[in-house]
């Protein structure tokens, strides 16, 4: 597990839309690993292949406390989601420095490909709902500033260039 270097924004590849996984191969297993081990070196809950230059549809979350919930996901499509919104607090190591208040729905259900290559259907909420639809706005080519009203973004984007130099 190598712990690989962050995208930062305005990296084009953080526009793009990713590559369909078709198969769970060792490499696409290895890439997750990298990921993870990424994703605990920031710390965060929650990353997505392009935050690393991997244009393919992967993403890892584990939002435990005790860090031993990883959830790899491959393909991940949000297929229903609640009416109930949440707001969390969301940032993303691509723009440190700076973070927004983000509405997104409280409870997802999202289809994806396991890490052992079986397509499941499984339930989000709360914090892992809102890391999913994070991860799945990256791997789309979005980011969570994205959600915000164009005066707020462009005033986000200000803060973190002012803070990153």
């Amino acid at each position: 597990m190598t712990v690989r270097k962050i995208l930062t924004w305005p990296d084009k590849r953080l526009r793009s839309s990713t590559e369909e996984v078709t198969e769970i191969t060792d490499d696409v297993r290895a890439i997750w690993d990298d990921m993870i081990a990424t994703m605990d070196a920031m710390p965060g809950v929650g990353l997505g292949a392009p935050q690393i230059g991997v244009m393919l549809k992967l993403a890892v979350v584990d939002t435990s406390e005790a860090r031993n919930k990883r959830i790899r996901l491959a393909n991940p499509e949000v297929i229903d989601a609640s009416a109930i919104m949440n707001v969390h607090e969301e940032a993303s190591p691509c723009l440190s420095g700076v973070s927004a208040k983000i509405s997104r729905p409280r409870g997802v259900k999202v289809r994806y490909m396991d890490e052992t290559g079986t397509l499941v259907e499984r339930d989000f909420v709360g914090l892992d709902a809102t890391s999913v639809q994070h991860q799945i706005d990256h791997l789309a080519g979005k980011m969570y500033f994205d959600r915000l009203s164009k005066t707020r973004r462009d005033m986000l984007i200000r803060r973190a260039r002012k803070l990153n130099g």
